[in-house]
């Protein structure tokens, strides 16, 4: 039955009647799930912003914009700030998931996040090129904002385009991705 859940999972491949075996991931699989990611946090943004925030979870929104402005407002990036950087972007899209995620989103994304580096909590970074990460981060922190903006004037056509490009943001650093996968 394990077998069966991993093979679920998208972890394992059935070979045969009785035998398994790792699925491989390819490059192709990963942009495939972060485009999946983004379409389903698209969805949980515009349900959000259409629904409204609630003080928590605006307050745990403009934290999170808080830490990250703390990060960059210094013009570049330690190592050390990746963790901080990774720590308040796992908040930010879990409070937008919080409110504007239904069951069925959550259980999709769930399932998504199995692949190597489709998950929101799988930071790719490549620590010998800080000042590239500095840029790339910046502009994702950049983007945070502007959902967020979208988000409290409850626009949620804007807020979902936001979202997603943000996932889709991910792409433009695949060689990060290729590199990390060996």
């Amino acid at each position: 039955m394990a077998l069966r859940t991993l093979e679920q999972e998208g972890l394992l491949v059935k070979v045969g009647v009785r035998g398994y075996t790792v699925r491989s991931v390819t490059l192709e699989n990963i942009i495939e799930a972060v485009e999946v990611r983004g379409v389903l946090e698209g969805l949980a943004a515009q349900r959000a912003a259409e629904r409204g925030l609630d003080a928590d979870t605006e307050n745990a929104l403009r934290d999170c914009l808080v830490n990250g402005d703390a990060i960059f407002a210094k013009g570049f990036l330690l190592e050390a700030d990746l963790a901080a950087y990774e720590d308040l972007n796992i908040r930010f899209h879990e409070a937008v998931l919080r409110v504007g995620g239904n069951s069925a989103i959550r259980d999709a994304l769930a399932r998504n996040d199995h692949l190597p580096f489709a998950s929101v909590k799988a930071l790719a970074a490549d620590k010998s090129r800080l000042d590239r990460e500095y840029r790339r981060l910046n502009f994702a922190h950049m983007q945070h904002h502007a959902i967020v903006d979208a988000l409290l004037r409850r626009q949620g056509v804007r807020a979902e385009a936001l979202m997603r490009e943000h996932a889709n943001a991910t792409l433009a650093y695949t060689d990060i991705l290729q590199n990390a996968q060996g």
